[in-house]
């Protein structure tokens, strides 16, 4: 039997009736009476105590449990919240030749995001190249090439501004979420470990930090080869690079039956290119259509998997302020190779 939490107004009609009915005979309590301030006060604190309730049977199961409760529920299957990571990336600073720039060095974004340099770096045809790393983890450490960045503390021989270099400072990843640990918890209890199957081969590339998304393809590239493919949803570009390439399979490797050989490949993104005419055509109903439709992608783009038309004008269609679109393109279901992903390009506004 379901079970409802009473409100804090049905709280109170119950006291109070119930303080009313035994001690004044059945007589209503006048406006201002004892009995309806004492009933306030105790229906408040059943109200509190109803809450503790609630809250303690969501911790009491793992498909509702949240924070450190699903922590624990996670690590009774061996799943481990993954952690926040730094961006790190390269800098460049001008300055006169010879003079060095030491490890520990702070610079700091024009938003107040502070990075530390990782090695020794000198000053050579009048510029410095640093290697640095956001001091706070986190998705927002992530920059794009050309962003401005300075020195906290100026250093004699060297411009105290400078730009992220080609490449960008990238790698940066939040904490894992509840509802992503959530989902890998319960995928690890409806797929019991099988020795290598297609589930293990998923499970353990999500286990990555930043992985959110995973494929195998068995026997590629020949009998016992294995290919996992991957994304990391949230980033601008979503394809993994070498450097994560190379971290899922490093992590991959030690688990993986030792009969099989390990491919680990980036699928192959497909620009989906909208164009777009919208009514009413603002900067606020254009936001809410790109959000939509990188949700869109997010749920339903999947390796060799074609995105439907009717589900790309849906998402336009959804998209708060939207009265009505033309899509002039695409005319058809987007379709993908095997190895290809829907990607979001660039969305055309047409007038």
């Amino acid at each position: 039997m379901s079970w409802t939490r009473p409100t804090l107004s049905e709280l109170i009609g119950r006291v109070e009736t119930d303080l009313v009915g035994r001690l004044n005979g059945g007589l209503a309590a006048v406006r201002r009476s004892i009995e309806r301030v004492v009933a306030r006060v105790l229906a408040g604190v059943a109200h509190e105590m109803y809450g503790r309730l609630e809250e303690a049977s969501r911790q009491l199961f793992p498909d509702t449990a949240t924070g450190v409760h699903l922590e624990r529920w996670a690590g009774v299957w061996q799943v481990v919240r993954k952690p926040a990571e730094s961006a790190s990336g390269p800098v460049v600073l001008t300055g006169t030749n010879g003079t060095e720039v030491p490890t520990g060095t702070r610079l700091q974004r024009e938003d107040g995001a502070e990075y530390l340099t990782t090695a020794d770096a000198e000053v050579a045809g009048g510029e410095v190249t640093l290697d640095v790393e956001a001091v706070v983890a986190g998705l927002a450490g992530n920059a794009e090439a050309g962003t401005p960045i300075s020195l906290v503390s100026p250093i004699g021989g060297v411009s105290s501004e400078g730009v992220v270099d080609t490449g960008g400072l990238g790698g940066g990843v939040d904490q894992e979420a509840d509802a992503a640990l959530r989902t890998r918890l319960n995928e690890r209890i409806r797929e019991q470990p099988a020795g290598g199957s297609d589930a293990d081969y998923k499970r353990w590339a999500k286990e990555v930090p930043g992985v959110t998304r995973a494929w195998v393809f068995p026997n590629r590239g020949g009998l016992g080869k294995v290919g996992v493919t991957f994304v990391r949803d949230g980033e601008d570009d979503i394809i993994p690079s070498g450097g994560e390439l190379t971290a899922v399979e490093d992590y991959i490797e030690p688990r993986r039956p030792v009969t099989a050989e390990l491919v680990v490949f980036a699928p192959t993104p497909v620009a989906l290119n909208p164009v777009i005419g919208l009514t009413p055509d603002t900067a606020e109903v254009r936001a809410a259509v790109e959000a939509e439709l990188k949700d869109l992608l997010a749920r339903e783009a999947a390796v060799g998997a074609d995105l439907l038309l009717t589900h790309i004008a849906e998402a336009i269609s959804i998209a708060a302020g939207e009265t009505d679109h033309e899509l002039a393109s695409p005319t058809a279901d987007v379709a993908v190779d095997p190895e290809e992903i829907v990607v979001l390009g660039t969305i055309d506004w047409t007038p």
